[in-house]
């Protein structure tokens, strides 16, 4: 078992067809891993027909009730390291990310990154048909993330990722504090803080044709104060410390509903 995208889902019954199989039509061979937040549209009962025709690599987590993007990555990566997975990566259900990136994605960990980015913002990225708002909003936010914090990456927010086992197997999962935009951040900063190479691989974001944002108020303010909180927590000693995963650390069972709740 080497590679498995992680798909969390609200409302995409126009898209998570069409996503699952232009996944599957890759050479590469990845699995696929729903995370549904007991969406009312019958995201879910369209991934469970659609597992009749790839039983052994399309698989589905339904958690009851909107818990936020965090805690569904960190539900699916537990879940996929727990399985043995090699190579795990974060998608969106959008199409806003091109799945034949995700080839890209992974060659940049075969070559010697342990974190893959799909990154706007680097030579070759870019944004098309998003409006001018959202543009100014996301290189804002990339901006105001590298001053405060000084993260080297120049798409902290992106949300087209490739990790290597051995980096989620290091994080203590159990400190990661957020849900939104911020987690994404979040989880850049504690690799980095432990020392792994990140490299960044330009894509092109495509803005979704289907379904709505995800975008509010609540998750712009999270990331704006979640930067603020990440530059505290490392002028503490013992933050290097807690972000790094013990023999003593451990976890709830990815079958506990309790388990989805990390924001402490």
């Amino acid at each position: 078992m080497q590679k498995i995208v992680i798909i969390p889902t609200y409302n995409e019954k126009e898209n998570i067809s069409s996503i699952v199989a232009a996944i599957f039509s890759l050479d590469q061979q990845f699995h696929v891993l729903v995370i549904d937040d007991n969406s009312p549209d019958g995201t879910a009962q369209i991934v469970k027909d659609m597992q009749a025709s790839y039983p052994n690599e399309l698989f589905l987590e339904e958690r009851k009730g909107k818990q936020g993007l965090g805690t569904a990555y960190i539900y699916g990566f537990r879940w996929a390291l727990a399985r043995g997975y090699n190579y795990i990566f974060e998608m969106d259900a959008d199409f806003s990310h091109n799945p034949k990136d995700l080839d890209t994605l992974y060659e940049a960990c075969l070559q010697g990154a342990d974190v893959a980015v799909g990154s706007r913002y680097v030579k070759g990225g870019g944004n098309v048909n998003w409006p001018r708002n959202r543009v100014i909003l996301s290189k804002g936010a990339s901006l105001y993330t590298r001053l405060i914090i000084r993260l080297p990456v120049k798409d902290p927010t992106a949300g087209f990722v490739c990790y290597k086992r051995e980096v989620l197997e290091a994080i203590n999962l159990n400190e990661i504090r957020f849900t939104g935009y911020a987690f994404q951040i979040e989880m850049k900063f504690a690799a980095w803080k432990l020392g792994f190479v990140i490299k960044e691989i330009p894509i092109i974001f495509r803005d979704r044709t289907y379904g709505s944002s995800k975008m509010n108020k609540g998750i712009v303010k999270e990331g704006i104060a979640g930067v603020l909180y990440l530059r505290w927590q490392s002028w503490f000693k013992d933050y290097h410390n807690r972000l790094k995963k013990t023999e003593s650390t451990s976890y709830p069972s990815v079958s506990n509903e309790v388990f989805a709740k990390t924001k402490r």
